[in-house]
């Protein structure tokens, strides 16, 4: 069988990988895949740091069209990132009848719906193993290991940026903006962490893995998306102290009335294993109805660990281009006439209709009849308390002072409904700041 002829587009940190776990596992590889995957061709703006890093054996293009343009090319690995020029690449790449690698969440979660179906037209493969966890097989678990399954829902820790940094501050005890700082110095997050810290990562995985859970189109601009950026230290104590550890989580949930997609801060219960892990590793929690919950653990992001996956995806396109396209697995798992059509039978619900529990944390004053109020505009709005932690002054705001927290654990609850209860409570004249609501996943 002749050899998969590669294009990179792109020889950065995941581009460097590949080229080095193909030419240090060659054999391997080889005798997986029924023949060689050689890198033929690499296009990147610095040649002479691409030329560095590839040698004399690979041809350095300045210009990615020229690549795609090469006849001798089979596939195009796309490692350039964003939604821009990466799109227009991707597409004139599947136009030139090429079969595409990419590790972009962030094109396939916004334009994923075009792209697939250009592929489909040209009876092309577009594979994406490597843009959701890094060097966890989650897309092919999704995608092929459980397919018997009907998905219940999903939960993962899918950014190690934001996973360090809510570990630092368990850890040491220190605010966001702190750890931050200790995260960049480090290498863990980007100069500008928007992405990561606002947890826009986190919902373009988010959103892939929903449309392969439940067969719906992907549509990340019905996400809701919530960040980290507001977490106080004091927040994290209080969920240790009631048992419970605070992760940025990616969830989407089937409901009889549509999906929910979401990506927020989260308590969940310390004894559950997606609870600690810990520092920049990634975990993905998958229930189905057959197979019950699997844990998907590891590495979500680095050269080599992003390289294993696109090079996985390569060895499936050596296997599986000859074949007819009719036959091939299909990029979101279900075949595309049944994906269900956005808005349609499987709406993906807005956030005020997402059913959960909370966690809230009202300063308020040290007097009589404070908590009263609260609980009892709670259960007008019919919300179930779980728990109810107060604190005492003086360990809030020092000796003689007249503020206090309250905490207060509820049990599930729609969020529009929660909405209109927080709104009272933040009226009441006893309130003293705003209140932080932090939702609660038990994960059962």
């Amino acid at each position: 069988m002749k050899p998969i002829q590669v294009g990179l587009l792109g020889i950065g940190t995941v581009g460097s990988g590949v080229f080095n776990v193909l030419g240090r596992n060659q054999d391997e590889i080889c005798r997986r895949a029924g023949c060689d995957i050689r890198i033929a061709a690499v296009a990147d703006l610095d040649t002479a740091r691409a030329r560095s890093i590839v040698g004399e054996s690979v041809r350095v293009l300045g210009d990615a069209r020229e690549l795609i343009a090469d006849p001798e090319i089979d596939v195009v690995v796309e490692l350039i990132g964003g939604c821009g020029i990466a799109r227009l690449l991707v597409l004139e790449a599947i136009a030139a009848g090429k079969h595409v690698v990419t590790a972009n969440k962030a094109l396939l979660a916004v334009h994923g719906t075009e792209i697939f179906q250009a592929a489909a037209d040209k009876g092309v493969i577009v594979a994406f193993e490597a843009a959701v966890a890094g060097g966890i097989p989650i897309i092919k678990a999704l995608r092929e290991g459980l397919t018997a399954n009907r998905i219940q829902w999903i939960a993962g820790i899918i950014n190690g940026t934001t996973n360090f940094i809510l570990s630092e501050m368990r850890d040491k005890g220190l605010d966001f903006g702190v750890v931050l700082k200790e995260a960049q110095a480090l290498g863990y997050a980007e100069a500008d962490p928007t992405f990561d810290i606002e947890g826009v990562d986190a919902a373009h995985k988010a959103t892939i893995m929903s449309a392969l859970a439940f067969g719906i189109p992907v549509q990340f601009d019905k996400a809701y998306v919530e960040g980290i950026t507001q977490l106080a230290a004091a927040d994290i104590k209080y969920a240790e102290q009631l048992g419970y550890r605070i992760k940025l989580l990616g969830i989407t949930r089937r409901r009889p009335e549509g999906i929910e997609l979401r990506v927020h801060p989260s308590l969940v219960p310390a004894k559950r294993l997606i609870a600690n892990v810990e520092g920049a590793m990634n975990a993905v929690v998958v229930q189905g109805d057959a197979v019950g919950a699997t844990l998907y653990y590891g590495k979500g992001a680095g050269s080599e660990p992003t390289a294993s996956a696109v090079i996985a995806d390569l060895v499936d396109i050596a296997r599986l281009h000859g074949a007819d396209a009719a036959h091939r697995v299909p990029p979101l798992a279900f075949q595309s006439h049944t994906l269900a059509a956005a808005g349609g039978e499987l709406p993906v619900l807005p956030m005020s209709e997402v059913v959960t529990s909370y966690y809230l944390r009202a300063r308020v004053a040290d007097e009589a009849g404070v908590l009263a109020r609260i609980t009892g505009i709670l259960a007008e709005a019919g919300i179930s308390i779980d728990a109810v932690l107060q604190r005492e002054a003086d360990e809030v705001g020092g000796e003689g002072s007249t503020q206090t927290d309250v905490i207060i654990l509820t049990h599930d609850t729609r969020e529009g409904d929660m909405d209109t209860a927080l709104a009272r409570i933040q009226q009441l004249p006893t309130v003293l700041a705003p209140i932080t609501r932090i939702r609660k996943e038990e994960l059962n």
